[in-house]
């Protein structure tokens, strides 16, 4: 048995470098396929910590009286606090929204400028509010439109459901696309292979008429064509694997950058799950092979 496997490996092989442009363009085609897949499972997990990072910015701004009283504002917190749906409450102070406000326009001298010649604190104090989940966040909205408070200036809520909406949006609208691109490499994968394994049976037509008259089973004579597409989809993960990480590095910058103070790093992604994304890939791209061959094999090696 083990050395019927090592000849139907050594028949593969020659196969493929025997016709070393069709071997070319078959594992090019997957090549892209798999880029398609794996650039549609980036946008997929970018998109999940989009979603995330939106959800926990949800948040609900009251901006109070200047000339509230901390007794008032304190009553005012508890009574919010109580509320079901409400996960916390920040309170700022007046002091502490101007030193925000400092820091966040330090690069801005007209308008510390301004506020200097301002002479006073023009900032409100104010609660913020965060919700138990997004998903509760318009109910929290609705009781907090009705409170009646005297010491209430203005209230701020945030469209984040709009938000959430546009990103769910985008991301099902690149899914349809990167979908629709898959399963035209995925077809054109399979005619590649087809017409690849045609060619090496056309090519050893000779050799299986003589196997035949010495009387070699078919499993012999097939397997060899079978695992040719066995080697194009290893030969293919692993030109992948060598191309994405890359690729993975140049766009992990632009990646800090876009979601700054979420820590994604898509490279660790990868390597946290490397041999789940591409195990079920090479499986994948596999059976897609062998069914290829095994298409044409019916089809061409009756000889």
């Amino acid at each position: 048995m083990l050395l019927s496997f090592v000849r139907i490996v050594k028949f593969s092989i020659q196969d493929i470098s025997r016709n070393v442009w069709l071997t070319i363009a078959t594992v090019t085609i997957l090549v892209l396929a798999l880029f398609s897949v794996n650039v549609l499972l980036t946008v997929e997990m970018l998109s999940r910590h989009a979603i995330e990072a939106v959800k926990e910015k949800v948040d609900i701004s009251l901006y109070l009286k200047s000339d509230a009283s901390e007794e008032q504002i304190s009553s005012l917190r508890s009574q919010v606090s109580q509320m079901s749906r409400v996960k916390k409450v920040l309170y700022t102070s007046k002091a502490d929204a101007l030193r925000f406000f400092r820091e966040k326009n330090k690069d801005n001298p007209e308008v510390l400028t301004a506020l200097r010649e301002l002479g006073r604190n023009p900032l409100s104090p104010s609660l913020i509010i965060m919700p138990n989940s997004a998903d509760e966040a318009p109910m929290l909205i609705d009781e907090i439109k009705k409170m009646d408070s005297d010491i209430i200036e203005s209230r701020d809520f945030a469209d984040n459901a709009l938000i959430l909406e546009k990103i769910n949006g985008i991301t099902n609208k690149v899914k349809e696309v990167g979908l629709f691109i898959i399963s035209i490499f995925i077809f054109t994968s399979m005619l590649v292979a087809y017409n690849s394994i045609k060619v090496a049976i056309y090519t050893h037509r000779r050799e299986i008429e003589i196997m035949r008259l010495v009387g070699a089973p078919n499993t012999f004579i097939y397997l060899p064509f079978v695992f040719s597409g066995i080697i194009y989809a290893l030969m293919s993960v692993l030109i992948i694997i060598a191309i994405f990480y890359p690729f993975l590095g140049l766009l992990q910058p632009y990646l800090e950058v876009f979601f700054m103070d979420y820590n994604i790093n898509i490279i660790n992604y990868f390597l946290d799950n490397f041999w789940v994304i591409f195990s079920l890939q090479f499986v994948a791209v596999s059976l897609i092979s062998v069914l290829s061959s095994w298409l044409a094999i019916r089809r061409y090696a009756r000889v």
